[in-house]
């Protein structure tokens, strides 16, 4: 081999086929080779690039460590802030809803650890979980709408908040949005996937302690099942961050698959809709399904859009998500005259005006989705003005979840 190595010195085109017929007798070979012709500057290209790797992979093994400790101890730390936590919510001390400042927080500070983002970028993230905190806990632990209100609002304003944390001195970049929507996707399906693993475990733990007499169902749950489910998203934060394939390469299948589903169910449930007689303007339960399919439906498409891309070159899948697109709209414009008529049949209740707000923000999503969609089909822009269309409103979600957060239990006191 070292003999062809010399023969093919100034054939690179050779050098090159040999390489890749048999690379690892190449590199056995190389050295020799090497040390007969020292001065040769095509067999110095060939000696950096074998053993360049090396390096490489010495430091991408050094870094790899120095995060993989980092998620361990912040993966620690969420875990037992997550059950101390739930040892206050028992006492009816705190409103269940800070479990979720077990968990953010920590896979905020994971992204700041290691994308290091500018002072005034950590600032705003540290101010924005700490008044979160503090005033959430500020609220009169009472079931009243308002104060429900915030507590579901909150989680929308923290992701939107660990959003910043990800993008970091890029939040203004539409395609560094667009991976933090992909994040989501890909950490959803492996969490889920590594979840029904440890209910497995959970089952089987149960199981085996109870043929001895004992139950420990309890204890497991407060103190291994609430810190394994923290501990287990700072986890899949790490794992989906280090580019593993597993979720990659589902991610975009079940986008593919999932989207007609979808479709035809819609298209199925519109059709018995309209064929009962069904009238969301009266029923009220009716209309809660009504805007649950209608957030649903925008979840899917935005999951499609990111998961599966787009293309230049326009496919199936887009006239797919431009049907569920169009359908959702037609669900949100019925939706919204069912709420004005019960605001102004009713009168105004708090969850009236959040429903309003919600349906207005995502109506007007929609549109702007659905008008990128139809410019990309007829060959006018490319993929870009879908995925700005979906990436530059996130913030305004952010905003509302903000503003119903801090403000309705004020107003509706």
């Amino acid at each position: 081999m070292d003999n062809l190595i010399i023969k093919n010195i100034a054939n690179p085109h050779e050098l090159e086929r040999i390489f890749r017929k048999e690379p690892e007798v190449f590199k056995n070979s190389f050295s020799h080779a090497w040390e007969q012709n020292p001065d040769s500057q095509v067999l110095a290209v060939w000696n950096e690039r074998l053993h360049f790797k090396e390096t490489a992979n010495t430091e991408k093994a050094s870094l790899l460590q120095k995060n993989f400790l980092s998620m361990g101890i912040l993966a620690i730390l969420a875990g037992i802030s997550t059950r101390i936590i739930f040892h206050f919510v028992e006492q009816q001390a705190i409103a269940p809803i800070n479990l979720i400042f077990g968990i953010l927080p920590f896979i905020a500070a994971y992204f700041v650890y290691n994308r290091t983002p500018k002072k005034n970028v950590l600032y705003t993230l540290a101010s924005l979980f700490l008044i979160s905190g503090f005033y959430i806990n500020m609220l009169p632990l009472e079931h009243k709408d308002s104060i429900i209100l915030a507590y579901l609002h909150l989680p929308i304003f923290l992701w939107v908040v660990l959003g910043l944390a990800f993008t970091g001195n890029e939040y203004r970049n539409g395609s560094t949005r667009l991976a933090y929507l992909k994040f989501n996707g890909e950490c959803g399906i492996f969490y889920a996937s590594m979840a029904i693993s440890g209910m497995l475990l959970t089952a089987l733990t149960m199981q085996l302690f109870r043929f001895v007499g004992m139950d420990i169902s309890q204890f497991y749950f407060k103190n291994v099942v609430l810190f394994g489910a923290a501990a287990l998203a700072i986890v899949t934060a790490y794992l989906v961050s280090r580019n593993l394939k597993l979720s990659k390469n589902i991610a975009p299948y079940i986008a593919k698959i999932f989207s007609p589903l979808v479709l035809i169910t819609l298209l199925v449930y519109l059709v018995t809709v309209i064929w009962v007689g069904k009238n969301p303007f009266l029923d009220r339960n009716f209309l809660i399904s009504f805007n649950g399919i209608l957030i649903s439906v925008l979840a899917v498409t935005i999951f499609s859009i990111t998961e599966s891309g787009i293309d230049e070159k326009r496919s199936i899948s887009d006239y797919i998500n431009f049907t569920l697109i169009f359908l959702a709209l037609i669900v949100d414009s019925v939706a919204l005259s069912a709420i004005v008529f019960r605001l102004s049949s009713y009168g105004i209740t708090p969850n009236r005006l959040v429903v309003l707000g919600v349906n207005i923000l995502i109506w007007a999503n929609l549109i702007w989705i659905m008008l990128s969609y139809m410019r990309f089909l007829r060959n006018k822009t490319g993929p870009s003005t879908i995925q700005d269309a979906v990436t530059k409103y996130l913030p305004v979600y952010g905003l509302w979840a903000a503003f119903v957060t801090f403000t309705f239990p004020l107003i509706f006191d």
